[in-house]
């Protein structure tokens, strides 16, 4: 469904672009320019015609794509498809003009000005009328049942029963079609509750990920009761873990919620909704834009590095260039992460060890690798499978992870973004050689977290490339 909705979006956008480049290139030369066109004919025959027919649409998606347009389609407002179809009018005219029509040569002035407004004008209707056709039958249909989101219910006494009952019966209908529901105490004395009667009981809060994957689903509502308030983080570190799914929580437990947060009322049952998103769609898209560049230019121009590297990797001690580990990377998914190999073969033949200062299991010019972070250049591959980003937490091993959570359960957040080749706490602290030093070194990566942005995300990579000149790696 989301995707026959995503290419609905995809259609209209580019139809409404070619429409609206056409109108605009007919007003100019029709209406505004003395350039001797004697119709319409003349007008279809120029090849600035063509090739903006074929380059200003995939402009134009490329700029929505980045608003993240595309993202949610399922759940878009009427009123916020209006003002995003708005500021993304505004920018894209701004962008044609300056690039492809600020040249042009024109009677006046004026006909400058009178460009600019009739393509803001034509393009924004072009655009608009069809996204909010879609979007209208889109919120009918919701509203009429037909489609529904996978909702996963997290408590089961009558907090939770009286909650599901509000959505329920609300006037005008959220979406939210409950799959069942998720334990959160222990005490099975009594299994039978009311909660029971309206939705199946899934598990406990160890099956959360499982469940989530297993019914695909897209909210959790946390509903318990006053005596499991303590839980509520347990629960919030879990569901944050388990990918982008919209959370929203009762209200009396407000206080116990970390991040930012807004309410919105669902007649009578008004909750919570967290704000799990550490960045808006658009830093999203261009720190996704910003991994491919660089990594691309990376490999281009440390080509003759990867060569001479491999060479001495492979003359210096014997066995594979490259060493592949599986790492816990973006919701938890494993995936291999590829370095340069900086020790002996077989260094962990009797199990998982982390590395030390003086580590017998370390080559020569391994120790080397690692003081300037050579051996980590082959993860730019990484980055341009979508497995790592250049900047974000160090993966770790499942091993270490099961380690690190037993004494900071708060380590999970990670799990919210994809993995980087650096970190701000690999910035500060440098390689980790005990899970007491992973610990300590993860009080910086959840720095990161609540400072996500762009201008982090250059602040550290510049930190990165000083450590690394300077030759201050561990």
């Amino acid at each position: 469904m989301k995707k026959k909705q995503t290419i609905k979006y995809i259609i209209c956008d580019t139809l409404s672009a070619m429409l609206a480049w056409t109108a605009l290139f007919l007003f100019r030369k029709l209406v505004l320019e003395e350039s001797g066109y004697e119709g319409l004919g003349q007008v279809f025959h120029d090849v600035n015609f063509w090739l903006g027919i074929v380059i200003v649409p995939i402009g134009w998606l490329a700029l929505y794509t980045i608003q993240g347009t595309y993202r949610n389609v399922l759940r878009r407002a009427r009123l916020k498809e209006l003002i995003e179809t708005l500021l993304a009018t505004l920018i894209g005219v701004v962008v044609i003009f300056f690039v492809l029509l600020i040249d042009d040569e024109m009677p006046t002035y004026r006909d400058y000005y009178a460009t600019f407004l009739f393509l803001l004008a034509i393009h924004f209707v072009l655009t608009y009328l069809p996204r909010l056709v879609i979007t209208s039958w889109t919120v009918r249909r919701v509203h009429d049942r037909r489609i529904g989101f996978p909702t996963l219910m997290i408590g089961a006494g009558n907090k939770a029963l009286h909650t599901y009952m509000d959505v329920e019966n609300q006037e005008t209908y959220s979406g939210n079609l409950f799959v069942g529901y998720v334990e959160v105490g222990t005490d099975r004395s009594n299994p039978a509750t009311d909660l029971e009667k309206v939705m199946p009981r899934l598990g406990t809060l160890s099956d959360l990920r499982r469940l989530v994957e297993e019914h695909h689903v897209e909210e959790a509502i946390i509903a318990v009761e006053d005596n499991e308030q303590d839980k509520v983080n347990d629960i919030l570190l879990a569901l944050n873990s388990c990918g982008d799914i919209i959370i929203k929580i009762t209200p009396d437990a407000r206080d116990l919620i970390i991040g930012s947060i807004k309410q919105e009322s669902i007649f009578h049952s008004p909750l919570i909704i967290i704000n799990n998103r550490l960045m808006s769609e658009w830093q999203y898209s261009l720190k996704r834009i910003f991994d491919i560049v660089i990594s691309l230019l990376a490999m281009v121009l440390l080509s003759p590095v990867y060569l001479v590297t491999a060479i001495i990797v492979k003359c210096t001690s014997p066995g594979p260039v490259f060493y592949a580990q599986e790492r816990i990377g973006y919701h938890g998914k494993p995936f291999k992460m590829h370095k340069f190999r900086s020790m002996y073969v077989d260094a962990e033949k009797t199990g998982p060890a982390l590395s030390k200062d003086d580590d017998p299991r370390i080559t020569p010019f391994g120790r080397f690798m690692r003081k300037v972070r050579l051996d980590e250049i082959p993860q730019f591959f990484n980055v341009l499978k979508g497995t790592m980003s250049i900047v974000g937490p160090r993966p770790e091993r499942q091993f270490y992870i099961d380690q690190i959570v037993k004494r900071a359960p708060e380590y999970l957040l990670l799990q919210r973004i994809k993995p980087g080749i650096t970190s701000w706490g690999q910035v500060k602290y440098g390689y980790a050689s005990t899970v007491d030093e992973m610990v300590e070194r993860l009080r910086y990566d959840l720095l990161y977290l609540d400072n996500m942005s762009l201008t982090t995300d250059l602040k550290i990579l510049v930190y990165t490339v000083i450590i690394i000149l300077q030759g201050r790696g561990k």
